[in-house]
């Protein structure tokens, strides 16, 4: 009989620690939304007590995202645990995960706690997380590092004081799938109680084992499985929901286990995440990359135009990667763009859709055809938009054969235009530099990456930058048929980025100092 294996998706929290993908609190909720679509069973939508602005994405998107359990990550301490509950609050399904180490490599270097201070502890919290809710999810950090049988102890405790699932978390991507299995199996057969709990598995993928592992688990009775969007996350990532979901619905057969993802918008959200957080998907990426379902071999092509099973254990179909296109252009009104963007799957406010419309008809005018691809990119700039402190009026590029590159710039600054020409290395060069002059910041510009959105000379091109200041790093990001515009687009939205936290810092500050 197929075991049904809860997705218990943490991009928002564990993938947005990967460098650089940070995402505002408009960017969570729109993934939060995507994954909701995704039907995900649990969504770790922060770590309430780590800041304010994580505190109010978990509130928003408890407020505002309906389907999936919300939850928020809390140390196992008690301000951790009460916060969590305050960003909870508002929504119909809530889960409190709290941690604590349980490897003495951890309590010992990095807690200073012995193995029976970090027990009771794990027990105070999980017992002060159920005055709260009912759904509370307990891992001890660095499970595959630490005594197997003093692991069973911890389970064991915090199973009994009220915890539904323990989560066993591979913190350092330590461990392999014959070791994990093992570990998973034995706590099945020695815990005491375990068959009232969800064993679930948190598999980080620095020897590149993370979704083997979670797969070894799943085989060995875990029944839930954390993962993210294009694996992202700390380090070198994190077991990847697509290849978790689509190695079960493919391998049933084998595993006797299946989820509730509808593998469909499995596209879509990689996408969404690979354009918010600027992480562009390798090409051979399993699943989702540009090359997971291309054939070049001739002895391919044969067998696929014979029959696609001979070399497609996957139908490009089940993973949303549909070839039909959508027939909108320039003569395409607002009455069929809006539906249009229902049918995948986006409700826009009145203001977020004329601000769409009026991107789409310039692209349009730009543009032979427009592709579902184009469509996102249109929305998600309406969605995810940022007060615009920087708004480009004017921009100028000269570049040649033994001509130094320059560009002028012309901005709308807090209420009053500024113009400026400067020189620069390249093109995007002049620009970046000229900008920096005439906003007098001094960020620095970590990354720079440019992807073509969809096929043909008048594709829309997509730029990300990272940019970081003052200690504080933001994605940036721009699309347009011009890739010097959308250059300059990009990297003006992450200054609007910066400029907007550093707006809500000194909210904050000011609103400490009169308490």
């Amino acid at each position: 009989m197929t075991r049904m294996i809860r997705i218990f998706d943490t991009t928002l929290r564990d993938g947005e620690q990967s460098p650089g993908a940070s995402m505002n609190i408009e960017e969570k909720i729109l993934v939060a939304k995507q994954l909701a679509r995704l039907n995900v069973d649990i969504i770790e939508a922060g770590f309430a007590f780590s800041s304010p602005g994580d505190f109010e994405a978990i509130h928003r998107i408890a407020q505002e995202v309906e389907g999936p359990v919300i939850c928020s990550l809390a140390r196992a301490k008690p301000e951790d645990i009460d916060r969590a509950w305050e960003a909870l609050k508002g929504a119909p399904k809530r889960r409190i995960h709290t941690f604590l180490s349980s490897s003495d490599i951890h309590l010992k270097h990095q807690f200073r706690m012995t193995r029976d201070e970090a027990l009771k502890r794990a027990v105070e919290m999980v017992r002060h997380a159920r005055g709260y809710v009912e759904d509370v999810e307990y891992s001890p950090m660095d499970a595959t590092r630490s005594d197997l049988t003093y692991l069973c102890e911890v389970v064991e405790a915090v199973v009994e004081a009220g915890a539904g699932t323990v989560n066993i978390p591979d913190t350092v991507g330590y461990t392999t799938p014959e070791e994990f299995g093992r570990i998973i199996r034995t706590l099945r057969e020695r815990v005491h109680g375990i068959e009232t709990a969800i064993i679930s598995v948190h598999c980080h993928n620095d020897l590149g084992l993370a979704v083997a592992n979670s797969m070894a688990a799943i085989y060995a009775g875990a029944g839930q499985v954390e993962c993210t969007i294009n694996g992202i996350g700390e380090r070198a990532g994190n077991a990847s929901l697509e290849e978790v979901a689509m190695g079960l619905r493919t391998r049933t057969d084998f595993y006797q286990s299946d989820t509730n993802i509808r593998t469909e918008e499995i596209s879509k959200a990689s996408r969404l995440v690979s354009n918010i957080t600027g992480m562009v998907v390798q090409p051979n990426k399993a699943i989702v990359g540009a090359n997971a379902f291309a054939h070049t071999s001739g002895i391919h092509q044969d067998g696929l135009l014979k029959d696609k099973s001979t070399y497609e254990i996957i139908r490009p179909e089940s993973v949303g990667l549909t070839q039909s296109r959508l027939v909108m252009g320039k003569l395409s009104g607002r009455h069929a763009f809006r539906e249009e963007l229902a049918n995948l799957g986006y409700t826009l406010s009145d203001q977020e859709l004329q601000e769409a419309f009026e991107r789409f008809k310039r692209l349009a005018d730009q543009k032979k055809e427009l592709f579902e691809e184009d469509l996102e990119t249109i929305v998600n700039k309406a969605i995810t938009k940022v007060p615009e402190r920087y708004v480009l009026k004017g921009l100028h590029v000269e570049s040649g054969l033994e001509q130094r590159p320059s560009a002028m710039v012309e901005l709308m600054m807090d209420g009053r235009i500024a113009k400026l020409t400067g020189t620069g290395d390249g093109p995007v060069d002049a620009v970046y530099r000229t900008i920096a002059a005439l906003t007098e910041t001094k960020s620095l510009l970590r990354a720079y990456i440019v992807k073509a959105i969809t096929g043909g000379t008048d594709a829309q091109g997509e730029v990300s930058v990272r940019v970081e200041e003052n200690s504080e790093t933001v994605t940036g990001h721009g699309s347009d048929t011009d890739i010097i515009l959308a250059s300059a687009q990009a990297y003006l939205n992450a200054l609007n980025k910066l400029a907007d936290l550093a707006e809500r810092h000194a909210r904050a500050e000011q609103k400490i100092g009169l308490c």
